[in-house]
């Protein structure tokens, strides 16, 4: 909190100890004094959890309040006492702040202390309620290549990058365990990779399974093919202006997945392409 500049609540106590009894229902917008917080009880009670806590630190941020009791304690007093169930869910906002890293005690004392906003919560104050979201579903492990590459550049907010990356691996790694040349990208390179036999002489291609039915055979070529040509060969070519935090997670986890599935596919025997 800034030296001398009182809290929110702070004001509210002095405002209530001169004004005499609240309103039984108020929004605590109502006085120009309380910046920040327009939400009625319905409206918090009806927002998704996420959104709800988003609201919840911009409004501690904006009030330069850095006691979530004290916050809390007032909210129950003061706005909603007449709303137990919006205070309980204010109470779970709070609470999935701190499961989620956005705020964390300021001092050795615990949570019911000072708090500090962390730099994941600013993050979050800047990005939004997508953002958390995003991160959230990619919040599982990664193949290696794509844990130390692709995570960290998600997380930079390079989204248009880690998701290039991540399909930038599957095709490095069907080329290498293929035993494919350079001369073969994107499309091409999983195709002559995955594709079936051409005639009764042809075993086809380096990386075909042969224990697929054909079109398991035929859907897992086109499964690389179509993800390459869709998701990497558009960022080899030109700009692509990859903003969406959900998007790019998505595409990076298929590319986990792809990866995956070609560690189960036998490559050919050494000498053999």
């Amino acid at each position: 909190m800034a030296p001398g500049r009182p809290s929110r609540w702070q004001r509210m106590d002095t405002m209530t100890k001169s004004l005499g009894p609240l309103p039984e229902q108020i929004k605590w917008s109502a006085a120009e004094d309380w910046p920040g917080w327009v939400l009625e009880a319905d409206e918090v009670v009806a927002l998704p959890l996420d959104e709800l806590a988003l609201q919840v630190l911009q409004d501690v941020v904006a009030a330069n309040e850095t006691n979530w009791q004290n916050w809390m304690g007032q909210a129950r007093q003061l706005a909603y006492r007449e709303r137990q169930d919006a205070a309980d869910a204010l109470a779970e906002a709070w609470q999935w702040l701190f499961n989620h890293g956005l705020v964390v005690p300021g001092d050795s004392h615990g949570t019911g202390g000072p708090l500090l906003v962390t730099r994941r919560g600013h993050e979050f104050l800047l990005q939004g309620a997508a953002w958390i979201r995003a991160v959230q579903r990619l919040d599982v492990a990664l193949v290696p290549e794509l844990e130390f590459t692709a995570r960290p550049q998600f997380l930079r907010g390079d989204y248009e990058t880690a998701a290039f990356t991540a399909m930038k691996e599957v095709e490095v790694q069907v080329r290498a365990k293929a035993g494919l040349g350079n001369d073969l990208l994107g499309v091409a390179l999983m195709q002559q990779a995955l594709r079936g036999p051409k005639n009764d002489t042809d075993s086809g291609g380096p990386l075909f399974s042969a224990e697929l039915e054909p079109g398991e055979s035929l859907a897992q070529m086109n499964l690389f093919a179509g993800a390459i040509g869709l998701f990497k060969n558009p960022s080899s070519h030109r700009r692509v202006d990859l903003t969406d935090p959900t998007e790019a997670a998505e595409i990076i986890l298929l590319a986990d997945l792809l990866l995956r599935l070609l560690r189960k596919i036998d490559g050919p025997p050494a000498g053999g392409v």
